[in-house]
């Protein structure tokens, strides 16, 4: 019963995949990227260098001004496109007229998104690999260090590349797709500042206002510690987000 759906899934994916290494801005944002994580590894290196620190490369280099310019720049970029892009050129109507059902269309698109932001990431372990064999030192204080960076990541893209998928599909077009949905994770992103900013505020709104925190899951995950409530946040709220995307999604496409 289910093989039909998962096989219709598979192509929907493989063609989402596809189409961003066809695109120019997805080798724009790999490029910008790449430079700004190595610009981002290098100068942590060079601090390390000059000073006794008490944490490690792997921490430092999750944790730095370089890593979130890049991280929250990212998604706007990957996914103005998703929708906006198919509703301009008018290629979204055979692809809701195709026997596929909507939410193979949505998931499709999100999954593709993430596969794509994944790949962006694999140079950095490369970074760590050769800063372990040129200095003979640790990267990371444990493996567990290096999994909770890499699951904070994977639950941050997650929920950001919803938004995107949900500001994409407002609008047919990309670049107020990109500004909305730039606005709405840099609101989120600062929302967690607000803590070290008000000085004025209870323990209890402060405990909260941390509880969205994106730097403070960073900091905890990036030394190992896994903390259940992030998780649960992150999934709960890509959810959500995904829902909302389909509802727009399907009020859309009975207006085309």
């Amino acid at each position: 019963l289910h093989r039909p759906a998962m096989r219709k899934f598979w192509t929907l994916l493989t063609r989402e995949v596809r189409s961003y290494f066809y695109s120019p801005i997805a080798y724009i944002v790999m490029i910008f990227f790449l430079i700004i994580s190595g610009i981002d590894f290098y100068f942590q290196v060079s601090f390390m260098n000059q000073r006794q620190v008490q944490y490690t490369i792997q921490e430092a280099f999750f944790n730095s001004v370089f890593f979130w310019f890049a991280f929250v720049l990212i998604f706007p970029l990957i996914t103005m496109r998703l929708f906006a892009e198919e509703f301009k050129l008018g290629t979204i109507e055979p692809l809701t007229t195709a026997p596929v059902r909507d939410w193979q269309v949505i998931l499709s698109k999100f999954f593709g998104a993430l596969v794509f932001y994944l790949i962006l990431w694999i140079p950095t372990l490369v970074y760590f690999w050769i800063f372990a064999k040129v200095t003979n030192q640790p990267a990371a204080h444990s493996p567990g260090a290096y999994f909770g960076s890499y699951l904070m990541l994977l639950l941050l893209g997650m929920f950001y590349l919803s938004i995107g998928c949900l500001t994409s599909v407002l609008t047919r077009n990309q670049i107020i797709a990109a500004i909305i949905s730039f606005c709405a994770i840099t609101l989120l992103f600062f929302l967690g500042l607000v803590q070290f900013i008000l000085l004025d505020v209870t323990s209890e709104t402060r405990d909260l206002l941390g509880y969205f925190s994106a730097i403070e899951h960073m900091g905890t995950f990036s030394r190992g510690i896994i903390d259940t409530r992030p998780i649960v946040l992150y999934v709960s709220m890509t959810i959500v987000m995904l829902m909302l995307t389909y509802q727009a999604f399907q009020s859309r496409k009975w207006r085309l």
